[in-house]
């Protein structure tokens, strides 16, 4: 542009360059950038600029305009409506839902088995889109089947676990490397060429980890290759659980139980709500009133959480002085301070019928909610300065300061309210208070307070019948978590309470009166009212309340569910689903499942046509793996040790594999059909939890030299890693 004296095109320069472009033959840049990534659109191209270029052939004079007429979508009224056969098979194919899998979908992690639920309420439900797989035409699935087959795991995909041709399989060739399902140590035996001598695995990280990888029938093992033939591609599927605290959650009721959908002005006033918002009871809650006996902590659940148990909790002279030796070794005996109720045998009360049926939840106990202040004294330990306790109607039966026996070195204002002004006229003292509390306590007491172990510490008094709000109201990710007594106030009673914390303390009172409350209402509603299940609600459930489409008829207008898994021919078990099938092996199951989706000929049990949701549970597999024994102490257990060769292995995943063909064979058109695994290999993680327990039951009574067990923090990691490969399941999803 230097040499030119204009800066901008004359019209004369696009008119020559337009007309040149007219009658040049060449095509553009962007075609030609086209061409080169893709070769095989030059006879497109090439097509399509001989049939805008050449005019001979199109009826028109050269160089005249041509009429182009576009057609109309839209119809005009009158017009005929008839489609010819072929275009209508051609739309309502073209109408068929199908999955894909994109490797620009938002998934970030391993799947977890609640997003396949997700899928399953998206097709048929009210569920959201899935942000991990692409589902067209979704509201064209009429039936979904999922199926929970335990034994299948990633290694044996990427040939960690080695597996056979199933015609191989059943020689008996002594050289084959065994594989072991549950041995003294529930650990695989395997040879050194079966599966590396590594450690176990920890969390996978690499995306290649848990992004879904296509199947390939070139790189499978022969057992495996009729997958491929069904699914495009392997889903890692973590099961629920807590990697910090090292337990796996049931991946059947994750996939069973649904959360309530919320409206929109529930997530709005959520978003204004900074304190705990208030359970919501939704359209299938019903109360179940519960006497509170039902809620007095077992004797596991005592312990369990640290306290002190009384000797009339134990049925024999054995766990007796066990639980003398674990006592005093605690300091926790009458030499020490401590006093026992006279309770001699923890039974129940014979309950009237009429306080049955009057609503009187105490079942004809004495009912007494109390709470406790503490201070530090001298040797950092904990000491009484207040009581309060309240009977079941809130009337105060006792409400006093205590003085401990040795010097308060703290007397921690912030929580427990105490002052040295207010303790200095003080003259009760700790065997005092026991000694009423021993006229006032009985067999026919129960006890109510929120982590009651740290008052009955500082009583030092035992009491066997216990009702611990914290435990009946369970922490969201499980014990040994536990919820405030702020929080579940907040969250269930919609009262806020312990506000002077950090500054005057806290009411004894205030908190005693709360615990009561937190009790009656988990009486009126029922043992459920406070746990994971109460927030949710079964998948059966929340799809019973959706519309079948193109079902005028009344009685099956709305989505019907059955559940196919092992069990007794008699059993009359009736859950949320709406139909049961029991069976006894992997072959019934196949038959349940069957019958399931296609319905009964007469309708007498399963209605023609079969119902909307399936889900079933082969078990085989997992029987012959060890994963179903109770494999955290199974030399105790007098069960006998179980191995499989790798020809028994290899000949159980090819007959499971084939049941999934079989299943999969009689599903009709347009089924959305799921196959997890729930868990990876739980041995190791199960035995390692059993020698941590026993290690803790033993370190409470004997010298570090006497134990049978010892815990380091190397058995941690390996426990640690054992969770973290036990979470990783296996899943597959497709559409018929």
């Amino acid at each position: 542009m230097g040499h030119n004296s204009h800066r901008k095109r004359s019209r004369v320069h696009y008119e020559k360059n337009e007309a040149i472009d007219r009658h040049s033959p060449n095509i553009g840049l962007g075609a030609t950038l086209s061409q080169l990534q893709d070769p095989d659109q030059a006879d497109v191209l090439e097509a399509t600029k001989s049939s805008l270029g050449d005019d001979t052939d199109s009826g028109y004079p050269p160089g005249e305009w041509k009429v182009v007429r576009r057609h109309s979508k839209r119809r005009k009224s009158g017009q005929s409506t008839k489609v010819s056969s072929d275009r209508a098979g051609s739309k309502k194919e073209n109408n068929r839902p199908c999955l894909t899998f994109a490797e620009l979908h938002k998934l970030h992690s391993s799947l977890k088995i609640i997003d396949l639920q997700g899928l399953v309420l998206y097709c048929l439900a009210d569920g959201v889109s899935p942000q991990w797989i692409s589902v067209r035409h979704h509201a064209q699935v009429t039936k979904a089947v999922v199926l929970l087959v335990p034994g299948i795991e990633r290694d044996m995909f990427d040939g960690t676990i080695r597996l056979l041709d199933p015609i191989s399989s059943i020689s008996d060739d002594p050289t084959l490397p065994a594989v072991s399902t549950a041995d003294e140590t529930n650990v695989q035996q395997c040879s050194m060429d079966e599966i590396p001598n590594e450690p176990l695995p920890g969390p996978r990280r690499s995306p290649d980890d848990y992004l879904p990888f296509p199947l390939r029938l070139d790189r499978l093992p022969s057992p495996l290759k009729p997958l491929a033939k069904i699914f495009s591609h392997f889903l890692p599927v973590n099961a629920p659980g807590d990697d910090k605290y090292y337990k796996v959650h049931s991946p059947v009721q994750a996939i069973l139980t649904s959360p309530i959908p919320k409206s929109q002005g529930d997530r709005n006033g959520e978003k204004l709500m900074k304190t705990p918002r208030l359970p919501r009871e939704n359209s299938t809650w019903r109360n179940e009133p519960t006497l509170i006996t039902s809620f007095i902590a077992s004797n596991e659940e005592l312990q369990d959480n640290e306290y002190a148990i009384h000797p009339a909790c134990f049925e024999n002279d054995k766990e007796r002085e066990e639980n003398v030796i674990r006592r005093r070794y605690a300091k926790q005996l009458k030499e020490f301070g401590w006093v026992d109720t006279e309770v001699k045998v923890a039974e129940d009360v014979e309950i009237s019928d009429w306080q049955r049926n009057s609503g009187d939840f105490t079942a004809g106990r004495t009912v007494l909610a109390l709470d406790c202040e503490m201070c530090q004294v001298e040797g950092d330990e904990y000491a009484l300065t207040r009581i309060s306790i309240i009977r079941w109607n809130g009337e105060v039966v006792m409400d006093e300061l205590v003085i401990p026996d040795k010097p308060i070195t703290n007397y921690l204002t912030q929580y427990s309210g105490m002052t040295a002004a207010k303790l200095a006229s003080v003259t009760t003292m700790l065997p005092d208070i026991q000694a009423r509390l021993l006229d006032l306590f009985n067999e026919n007491t129960v006890l109510i307070g929120h982590s009651l172990n740290a008052d009955l510490n500082a009583m030092k008094i035992t009491h066997p019948f216990i009702v611990d709000t914290s435990i009946i109201y369970p922490h969201p990710r499980g014990p040994p978590l536990k919820s405030s007594l702020k929080y579940l106030a907040q969250k269930y009673l919609g009262r806020e309470i312990q506000l002077s914390h950090g500054s005057t303390g806290h009411d004894s009172i205030e908190d005693a009166t709360a615990c009561l409350d937190l009790v009656k209402q988990k009486c009126e509603k029922g043992v459920k009212w406070g746990t994971s299940e109460a927030s949710g609600e079964s998948i059966f459930t929340r799809l019973s309340r959706m519309h079948r489409p193109g079902t005028p008829n009344a009685e099956n207008m709305y989505r019907l569910g059955a559940r196919v898994d092992y069990g007794r021919k008699d059993q009359k078990t009736r859950g949320p689903e709406k139909h049961w099938i029991p069976c006894s092996n992997d072959e019934e199951v196949v038959g349940g499942v069957k019958r399931a989706v296609l319905g009964d000929d007469d309708g007498a049990v399963m209605p023609g046509g079969g119902v909307d949701f399936t889900w079933a549970r082969l078990r085989e597999l997992e029987t012959l793996r060890g994963w179903s024994n109770d494999f955290r102490n199974p030399v105790s257990s007098g069960t006998s040790i179980l191995k499989a060769s790798l020809a028994e292995l290899s000949s159980a995943v090819s007959q499971t594999v084939q049941n999934i063909v079989s299943i999969h064979a009689i599903l009709p058109p347009c089924t959305l059909f799921i196959v997890y695994s729930g868990t990876g290999d739980p041995k190791d993680m199960g035995r390692l939890q059993e020698m941590r327990r026993r290690f803790k039951q033993e370190y409470a009574i004997k010298k570090w030299d006497e134990l049978s067990v010892r815990w380091t923090d190397i058995e941690e990691q390996a426990l640690r890693r054992a969770c973290a490969k036990a979470r990783q399941g296996a899943g597959f999803v497709t559409i018929t």
